[in-house]
């Protein structure tokens, strides 16, 4: 399976070829739409895309972990994680091209 990274060049360059606009264009539409996802999501907002997926924010509380090369007990502080859950679409579309396994 090869591995390929899709970038922000990559996004505006495929907004420019399916939709036409200017490259200048696709970039700032590209752009314009990843801020509003960051700025909904920093302000703990949940973000639905419908047809692809949810992302959200957690608290997670304070506990305590182990360094694992000394065995001792750390604190992990209080956080925010952000949080992706896939829709049943997209979930099929990663599935489809798998084939069922074959029956006994």
């Amino acid at each position: 399976m090869a591995e390929k990274t899709i970038t922000r060049a990559y996004l505006s360059e495929a907004v420019y070829q399916e939709v036409g606009l200017s490259r200048n264009e696709s970039a700032k539409l590209v752009e314009m739409v990843l801020d509003e996802i960051s700025d909904a999501l920093a302000r703990e907002e949940i973000v639905k895309i419908s047809s692809f997926g949810t992302f959200s924010v957690r608290q997670k509380g304070q506990r305590i972990g182990r360094n694992p090369k000394t065995g001792e007990e750390v604190p992990i502080l209080p956080r925010r994680v952000l949080a992706f859950r896939a829709s049943q679409v997209l979930k099929g579309r990663i599935n489809q091209d798998r084939e069922p396994p074959p029956e006994s």
